[in-house]
């Protein structure tokens, strides 16, 4: 049986700039299933279609304990490497985050920059990576190299000027990356310009999102994102086809 380090280790590998590595972004045993089938590399659990398939809502409205218990029946169903995005902690220490996270089987995780249990504030910059540096402390102490992909907000969330979003997101993740990050998301879809401001000026592979049957794999692998994963958009694309599904039926 693989190792968990092993397979932190080999899940980073996959992180190639130009050659991004498509991680389907799932929520349950199901979709997981659909996903290692389909023949991925490797997986994302979303708290937002996580949060929708058990009746919560997002950012946060769910307990870390609640995710954890859908990551189980995840990497119990498949054995391809799960990062799971974390949101902004959930008010939780690090040791209780990445213990949460090995304990279930995970070997990478989303941390943003945005604090829901404190009215949704944006971290400062160093604050955020700070952050990430306990984070890399606790699991360089537990022995499992777990890929931290940190995000930033800013751009998303629209904060600043519109002029010097891109700068700032830029700067807020290269802190980041000195924290001990090992991917960096500034979330959000972006022009091509921007697009490919982000990918050269940040110095680590970067996590950019993808609309399933709009998106295009080699214009984004031309963009030199390095990892693509879905955030709702999957569980929303389904959704819509299931409704056109229903509506025969009515």
């Amino acid at each position: 049986m693989t190792s968990l380090s092993d397979k932190a280790t080999s899940f980073l590998q996959l992180h190639k700039p130009g050659d991004p590595v498509i991680l389907p972004t799932v929520w349950d045993a199901w979709s997981a299933n659909l996903a290692a089938a389909a023949g991925f590399a490797g997986l994302t659990v979303g708290s937002h279609p996580v949060a929708d398939s058990i009746g919560r809502a997002d950012n946060e409205g769910m307990t870390f304990a609640e995710l954890l218990t859908r990551v189980r029946q995840i990497t119990d169903a498949v054995s391809l490497p799960v990062s799971v995005d974390i949101e902004s902690g959930y008010g939780l220490e690090p040791t209780q985050l990445i213990e949460g996270l090995l304990d279930v089987g995970a070997v990478g995780f989303n941390i943003e920059d945005t604090v829901h249990s404190e009215g949704g504030r944006l971290r400062d910059p160093q604050e955020h990576a700070d952050l990430v540096g306990k984070l890399r402390d606790v699991t360089g102490a537990a022995g499992v190299h777990v890929v931290i992909n940190a995000r930033t907000d800013y751009i998303i969330k629209k904060h600043g000027d519109e002029s010097t979003r891109v700068d700032q997101a830029i700067a807020r993740l290269k802190l980041c990356a000195e924290a001990g990050a090992d991917v960096l998301y500034p979330v959000g879809l972006h022009d091509d310009a921007s697009q490919r401001r982000l990918t050269s000026e940040l110095p680590l592979p970067v996590n950019m999102i993808g609309v399933p049957g709009k998106s295009v794999k080699a214009e984004l692998a031309d963009q030199g994102v390095a990892r693509v994963s879905f955030g709702p958009l999957l569980q929303m694309a389904l959704a819509e086809q299931a409704n056109t599904l229903f509506e025969r039926w009515k």
